[in-house]
């Protein structure tokens, strides 16, 4: 039963992390996350950085290479991946020894990926979106500055702007004319700190 996780950080219980040990080594991130209630890139995260990995060396089999020779050419690397418990990768890599390429792909996105790409853009680090989506980061990184994606701007607490405004006038003392730009700038909701201009809100 898959179970829901609050907004935020949540640490691993004991049971989760068996579970990790015993699956992600298989391939199964997928299933993972689903029975934990985790996004797919948290899942591969943990798995990272715990230093556990698929097991990539194993051999294919005849009915591995028949699925990835009918699947490939049309379909996203990383379903086929998760369908054959083994890392995007891996999949592109043996597709690439065969001889496999894909079809029509070039600079054309689908609606699903590029619907894929924007959620997943604010969020989550360009390698992790190119492992979810089965494209190259580069691919990935071409993509987003097309459709116009930008990462979040930091906004202000309002603890750093009572701390920033507490400590600020003792460097302005001197420059009376800089703080008044300064007091100017706070009412505008933009602040500069060492010349840096920074948007803050409430």
């Amino acid at each position: 039963m898959v179970k829901s996780k609050k907004n935020g950080w949540v640490a691993w219980s004991e049971d989760e992390v068996k579970l990790l040990k015993r699956l992600f080594p298989r391939g199964k991130a997928r299933e993972i996350a689903e029975q934990t209630g985790r996004p797919l890139t948290a899942v591969r995260q943990k798995a990272y950085s715990m230093g556990i990995k698929t097991r990539e060396r194993r051999l294919w089999s005849a009915n591995e290479i028949k699925l990835l020779k009918k699947l490939y050419p049309t379909e996203n690397t990383q379903s086929i991946a998760d369908k054959l418990g083994r890392s995007s990768d891996w999949v592109r890599h043996k597709a690439n020894l065969i001889g496999l390429k894909k079809v029509g792909r070039g600079s054309v996105w689908s609606k699903q990926e590029e619907a894929l790409l924007r959620k997943m853009y604010p969020d989550n680090s360009i390698r992790d979106i190119a492992n979810q989506i089965g494209r190259t980061v580069q691919a990935v990184a071409y993509k987003a500055q097309n459709l116009g994606l930008g990462k979040p701007k930091p906004v202000w607490s309002k603890r750093e702007l009572n701390l920033l405004e507490k400590l600020y006038p003792s460097k302005t003392e001197q420059h009376s004319e800089t703080g008044r730009n300064h007091g100017n700038q706070l009412n505008k909701g933009i602040i500069a700190f060492d010349g840096v201009k920074c948007e803050y809100g409430a």
